[in-house]
This record gives C-alpha cells, sequence and structure tokens, in this order.
C-alpha cells in the first residue's frame, strides 16, 4: 500500500505512513445501535417492554400462592391490551404467562 501524501511503500497493514505518519487506512466506525432491536438483550433486560407485561409476569409467578392470582390475572390482561395497542413493546410471554 502507497501512501497517499508522500507516495512511501508501506506494509499492507499498517496504519501509519513510516515515512510521513499520515493514517492510511481508516479507522473503522461502528454504528450504534439501539439495544431494544437485538433480541437476546431484550431476553436479559426489560427494554421496550411493557410495564404491564413485567408485573404480569412476575404476579404469575408468585400466583402459586392464591392470594396474587386474581391480580396476575387481571394485570395480564391488561398488559395484552397494552401490547396490542403498542406495537413497538414487547413482553407478549410475560403476559400471557400472568394469565395463565
Amino acid at each position: 500500500m502507497y501512501c497517499p501524501k508522500c507516495g512511501t511503500k508501506n506494509d499492507d497493514n499498517a496504519f501509519r505512513c513510516i515515512s510521513c505518519s499520515q493514517v492510511i487506512q481508516a479507522v473503522p466506525v461502528y454504528q450504534k445501535t439501539d439495544i431494544g432491536d437485538d433480541a437476546g438483550m431484550r431476553m436479559i433486560l426489560p427494554v421496550g417492554r411493557s410495564p404491564l407485561a413485567i408485573v404480569a409476569g412476575y404476579l404469575g409467578l408468585f400466583s402459586l400462592i392464591l392470594i396474587p392470582a386474581p391480580f396476575a390475572f387481571v394485570v395480564g390482561i391488561l398488559a395484552v391490551i397494552d401490547i396490542k395497542k403498542n406495537p413497538k413493546k414487547h413482553g407478549m410471554g410475560r403476559a400471557v404467562f400472568g394469565i395463565f
């Protein structure tokens, strides 16, 4: 690879020219992606989820004790309605878990 500034021959993997220190390879620019676009991160973190779906999931988990079971059912239904109205929100699995 030749330097565009001074014309000196450099190694193909060189970042700067050995003669004039001109940058000869552009540094790769990484685009920042939204964390909510990654399905793996949405499984770990509650990004873009309906808050009602999160509550319904936890109430469904604790509904083994019969006291929170009716609350899990009601909040689960509200979460499903919220997710249907806002298609950008996620968490339908947790909402259904809260209902059942």
